[in-house]
């Protein structure tokens, strides 16, 4: 069984970032370049930090629910105008076997991974696109105080593959608008599960409650302590 393409991509990019690390130059760095060389001269991104650091450093604050609706983050919307949403543009990039793509973004055929309960479906019917961190958690961590433009682009957000995920409607309904103190997929991905978790959360500059960190910390431990994953570019 091979990979989904966004998961694929993923896994490339962090065996990149560790090949960099490792043949990495050394500590003396040349200067930049002078005259009009330097106006192009542009400092190397900063390698992506590593779980444990992150887990630490993602703040801590209370939760407030107060004022959210679900419609508050419009989705899904078909940002690229070819016809599919970003629900369906999600189903076809993960499928393991391609499904068929008719009017209207009607998929036929297909089979899917749904990691949250190791579980394969041949029927979109039966899936689920869910925002690994949900709408109402985003809401409640510091989402309340954006502007309609910025939740309609988490909502839609396809830049990054552990940002919306293909899984059974049964365990996403389990998982509802939980946080991983309250709720976990199985324990075999639990470490893929809250890095993604904590890639999100710091990626969109959203806050932790303390139960919530208390238990990120908890399983980061017992993670290997691996670069988080990283879009092309910040939202």
């Amino acid at each position: 069984m091979h990979l989904p393409p966004r998961h694929a991509a993923l896994l490339a990019g962090a065996l990149l970032v560790t090949a960099a690390i490792t043949t990495a130059a050394p500590a003396t760095a040349a200067a930049a370049p002078s005259g009009g060389a330097a106006a192009a001269y542009r400092v190397p991104a900063a390698p992506p930090p590593l779980l444990h650091q992150a887990v630490a450093d993602l703040p801590v604050a209370a939760e407030i629910r107060d004022g959210y609706k679900r419609t508050s983050f419009k989705h899904w919307v078909d940002a690229n105008g070819d016809g599919c949403s970003a629900r369906y543009e999600v189903l076809i990039s993960e499928a393991i076997d391609a499904p068929t793509v008719g009017a209207q973004c009607k998929l036929t055929g297909g089979v899917w991974y749904s990691y949250y309960d190791d579980t394969v479906v041949d029927d979109a019917a039966k899936l689920d696109v869910d925002h690994l961190v949900p709408l109402a958690e985003a809401w409640d961590s510091g989402a309340s105080g954006w502007d309609a433009a910025r939740r309609e682009a988490y909502a839609n957000y396809l830049d990054a593959p552990e940002h919306l995920v293909a899984v059974t409607a049964r365990s996403n309904r389990q998982k509802a608008d939980k946080d991983p103190a309250d709720w976990l997929p199985i324990e075999a991905v639990r470490c893929r599960y809250i890095t993604e978790w904590t890639a999100i959360k710091r990626r969109w500059g959203l806050a932790a409650d303390q139960r919530e960190k208390d238990t990120l910390t908890s399983i980061a431990a017992t993670c290997p302590n691996a670069p988080l994953p990283t879009p092309p570019a910040q939202p």
